[in-house]
């Protein structure tokens, strides 16, 4: 016990005479597929983990070093506070010293909430509505005079300039908007002895009142008088002192009701033209708050109503021929016409016979009248219906509703969210009437500072913005009060600028950002707190972003480094791997062929080490080669895509031509239009003519070429599932053959087992104690929930009889935990396994276990499995592959390896579209197409189009300038 002692006090002596560690410690790192890993890792400096996707970068960066990091902030906080946090589970590791604060910015959509924007996230817009309330000048909406104090002999002149006789009520607002029953408050009014209150709208006894739903706003405004506008004196004195009780009771408001007329709201702060504007306040200027969002749209900005071109997508064809969709069912797919005695074909028939309306005239030949007839309702127009049941037979006659009408009334009643998604696939958002998508209330928006609103403002790019803060010339007090929101604007403006986003606009919506743009707002907020000591873990920061805007980013990552924090990249950008400190190796391979560090040191050291792959690519001992000859255009000269007169967001009216069969990459400075123009345009259009989508396609005048191709398949990084059910397996089918195979054994037939015994997702061969998980959660409450394997099956997923049917030794659950190579050698004699297994081994993933979770996957990997499953499809070659940035997590040797896959698709004949900013992607592609020059506004444009040599040559075209440098690089 002394023994123990002593050690511990001169252990605690040690550590209070030890300095701060210069370096991050890690000890038996063992999470996925790292083998038991030691690494120091040194502080205050910028740091790159790289290596081939999937060898353990992103286990060791996030899931390990900024697990335990948030786990152990978590930990010190007090248990009432975690129980709302929940609970950090522990990374496997046995020892991490020397941790900062840490914080993750990683590669996810900023918002999901539509109501989230630029200037939401990095707070420039809270700063703003500030700025407005302190120093922004009210104009009325009516005159535009600008709006002062009004007082109660001014609006008592303006109550006598109304007709003669007009009956008006004086009222005083004593509830606004306020939830409750207000018993207290009636009752003080009947002390007072007022007779008459309006509420919600109602004018009634106050005796008469019954009581008020406690759960529910209510408008409570007393009548302070009854009178009849007459031009005398008399009347003039009545009336002033009516004003003047009815201000001291409303504090400071009246409401003039008129009989047959909108209300006059008058205030004695602020009032003009009948129209009692607010407090310049900045919860006003939100659209997030009910003071100032608009009425109609709630402050979102679009509403939601059934859209004509959904609900007739084909004009060409006859109603009878299922041009409208919701009575397809009648005509198509449930031919039942002339022996159906439904009510909604008794409709239609009237319709038909008694209206005179064809059904057999295409729709766009139909006339105007009889389209809006059938979508918005025949107003006074009857027809006779018949209608025979078992309990009602006769004829009705009623007027028709309107398609439109009868949709949406059911889309709002229906409790049913499979008829809500229904019903929602005719619907789209359109620009709210009342606030022209503005969000807020026309008052609010009258708000001006050098003559613009906060609308104004928001709707300008980070560049425009931030010139407009720095260029405003404010006086006096004004000056005073505004210096330090201006400086905290521009501040924060500078720093979007500094990391390529200038052409993004301040109203841009948080869930229509990019993860590279969403990275880099993050990023910016982070610079802006000027934090230090802090531990920064990035998800390769360098995606969508243009070698021209690279270098912004890498000043921006080394003033967080020099002001004293430590940076982990995981990237794969050769100029950022140049500019770092020191760069960590992980490999050699992927997945249980990774998870040792192979290499690590300064730049120079690793392009030194013999070990890493990496370090060949930096010197260029090893390179993407560029092809010896390109597949030309003009061998399918007649084969193009073009896209006439595109103009969604920032595209000016472009025509594209794309030539089919080739590799073709379209390139540009971030926000020059590239997925505008690809993914909200071509995709969409190109999947509703083709597939029958009902995606929302952008402005454009028409798409010529459609004929060349049958279908049209995009290729993203999103997962491939959202649980843990979901695997490689069978996300690419392989697994229905493997289960077909188990159900075709001896065994199996001799047993009766169908294929569905071999599934984990249905009752019968799965384990029903885990539900075919292969594990149990135990809640543990106060910490982090425990998975432990079933205690029935071991993990195994199947139950006992299943497991005993084997070929070669293996039962189906043992086929899951095996990688794509080893499955391959096991059923090598099966080529329909065997085809898919080789597609997956072709896009480089033999590594990964056909069982292994779709949440533990990479989203390169997650994005390789799609293109394996489309490979292993039947080849049509008329097809069109959409890529966005596909090398996103891609190491130079994965990007070699996927260039392959990409030949092949178009040695067959396809047509594969790539959005890309990799160099050594664009120099391999057979056409480019380069938008510009610059982004947001400034681009838009197509700036060059033709081979990489010819883009090359372009003094316009930013992507030609540094494309130059590698051409010429690599011909030397």
């Amino acid at each position: 016990m002394e023994n123990g002692s002593s050690i511990s006090l001169s252990t605690v002596q040690i550590n209070s005479n030890s300095k701060e560690l210069d370096r991050i410690i890690v000890k038996g790192a063992r999470e996925h597929n790292l083998k038991n890993i030691d690494i120091d890792i040194p502080k205050k400096k910028m740091v790159v983990f790289t290596g081939v996707s999937g060898s353990g970068k992103s286990s060791l960066a996030f899931d390990t070093i900024f697990a335990e990091g948030q786990r152990r902030y978590v930990e010190s906080l007090s248990s009432y506070a975690r129980q709302f946090i929940g609970q950090m589970e522990k990374p496997k590791y046995d020892t991490i010293r020397g941790l900062s604060p840490t914080i993750a910015i990683e590669q996810k959509a900023a918002s999901k909430n539509p109501r989230s924007t630029v200037g939401t996230i990095t707070e420039i817009y809270d700063y703003l509505r500030v700025l407005f309330a302190r120093v922004g000048t009210q104009y009325c909406y009516k005159c535009g005079k600008k709006v002062g104090r009004g007082y109660a002999q001014s609006m008592v002149s303006q109550i006598m300039s109304l007709p003669e006789a007009s009956k008006i009520l004086i009222l005083s607002p004593i509830v606004e908007n306020r939830k409750g029953e207000h018993k207290e408050r009636l009752e003080d009014l009947k002390k007072q002895g007022y007779a008459r209150v309006r509420v919600d709208g109602v004018v009634q006894e106050l005796e008469n009142v019954q009581t008020l739903a406690k759960n529910k706003k209510h408008h409570i405004e007393v009548v302070v008088d009854r009178l009849k506008i007459k031009n005398d004196k008399k009347f003039e004195k009545r009336l002033t002192d009516s004003v003047e009780n009815g201000l001291k009771l409303g504090s400071g408001q009246i409401i003039v009701h008129i009989l047959g007329r909108e209300d006059l709201k008058m205030s004695e702060a602020r009032s003009c033209c009948g129209i009692a504007y607010p407090e310049l306040i900045p919860q006003i200027f939100s659209f997030n708050s009910p003071l100032g969002m608009c009425p109609d749209c709630n402050g979102i900005g679009t509403l939601l109503s059934m859209d004509a071109d959904k609900i007739v997508p084909d004009k060409e064809l006859t109603i009878r021929q299922g041009a409208v969709i919701p009575w397809k069912n009648y005509f198509i797919k449930k031919p039942r016409y002339n022996n159906d005695n439904s009510w909604g074909m008794n409709q239609l028939k009237a319709m038909e016979q008694q209206w005179g309306i064809s059904f057999d005239t295409p729709w766009k030949k139909l006339p105007q009248e009889d389209k809006d007839l059938l979508l918005y309702g025949s107003k006074h127009k009857e027809m006779t219906v018949s209608w025979n049941s078992a309990k009602i037979q006769g004829e009705f006659t009623r007027t028709h509703e309107g398609l439109i009408h009868t949709l949406m009334r059911r889309y709002r009643d229906t409790q049913s969210e499979g008829q809500k998604r229904y019903y929602s696939t005719f619907m789209t958002a359109s620009t709210c009437p009342a606030c022209q998508g503005k969000r807020l209330k026309n008052e609010v928006l009258h708000v001006h500072i050098n003559k613009k609103s906060i609308i104004d403002v928001t709707a300008m790019t980070v560049r425009e913005a931030f010139d407009f803060i720095n260029g405003l010339n404010l006086a006096g007090n004004k000056k005073l009060i505004a210096e330090e929101l201006l400086k905290e604007i521009s501040d924060r403006l500078g720093f979007l600028v500094n990391v390529g986003l200038d052409y993004l606009s301040l109203d841009r919506s948080g869930p229509t950002l990019s993860g590279g743009e969403s990275q880099r707002i993050r990023l910016a907020s982070q610079v802006g707190s000027e934090l230090t000591g802090v531990l920064y873990i990035l998800d390769e920061p360098s995606i969508g972003l243009h070698q021209k805007d690279n270098i912004k980013l890498l000043h921006t990552l080394h003033h967080l480094r020099d002001i004293g924090n430590t940076l982990i990249i995981v990237e794969h950008d050769q100029e950022t791997m140049e500019k770092a400190d020191w760069i960590v190796d992980i490999g050699p391979g992927a997945g249980h062929l990774g998870g040792q560090i192979v290499a690590q040191g300064t730049p120079d050291q690793i392009k030194e080490n013999p070990a890493s792959i990496t370090g060949k690519f930096l010197t260029g001992k090893e390179q993407i080669e560029i092809p010896k000859k390109r597949k030309s255009h003009k061998s399918r000269e007649s084969k193009w895509i073009t896209i006439v007169k595109a103009s969604e967001n920032n595209l000016k009216n472009v025509t594209a031509k794309i030539p089919l069969g080739l590799l073709v990459a379209v390139t540009g400075v971030s926000g020059a239009g590239k997925s505008t123009l690809i993914n909200q345009i071509l995709y969409p259009a190109l999947a509703v003519k083709l597939h029958d989508s009902k995606l929302n396609v952008g402005r454009y005048d028409k798409i010529k070429g459609l004929s060349h191709l049958d279908k049209i398949i995009n290729i993203d990084q999103k997962p491939i599932g959202r649980t843990p059910r979901s695997n490689p397996a069978t996300y690419t089918k392989v697994f229905d053959h493997i289960r077909d195979f188990y159900a075709m054994l001896p065994e199996s037939k001799a047993r009766g087992y169908k294929k569905g015994r071999y599934s984990f997702n249905v009752k019968g061969g799965r384990c029903e104690a885990c539900k075919g998980d292969g594990h149990i959660k135990v809640e543990m409450h106060f910490l982090a929930d425990v998975f432990v394997p079933c205690e029935v099956c071991n993990g195994k997923r199947f139950n006992r009889a299943t497991l005993e049917i084997t070929y070669k030794g293996h039962s189906i659950s043992d086929i899951l935990e095996l990688s794509v190579m080893q499955t391959k050698e096991l059923f090598a004699s099966h080529p329909k396994i065997t085809h898919i297994l080789n597609t997956l081994m072709d896009v480089g993933l033999s590594y990964i276990k056909l069982g292994q979770a779709a949440t533990t996957l990479s989203g390169g990997e997650a994005q390789r499995i799609k293109l394996a499953r489309e490979l292993a499809k039947r080849d049509t070659g008329e097809t069109l592959y959409l890529l966005d940035e596909p090398t996103t997590g891609l190491h130079f040797r994965d990007v070699r390896l996927l260039l392959k896959v990409l030949s092949r698709l178009t040695k067959a004949g396809n047509t594969v579209i790539i959005i890309e900013h990799n160099l050594d992607v664009i120099k391999t592609a057979d056409w480019i197409i380069d938008l510009g020059p610059e982004g947001g506004n400034s681009g838009g444009e197509i700036i060059a189009e033709g081979p990489p040599e010819i883009i090359a040559e372009s003094s316009k075209s930013y992507t030609g300038h540094y494309l130059k440098e590698i051409l010429n690089g690599d011909e030397k």
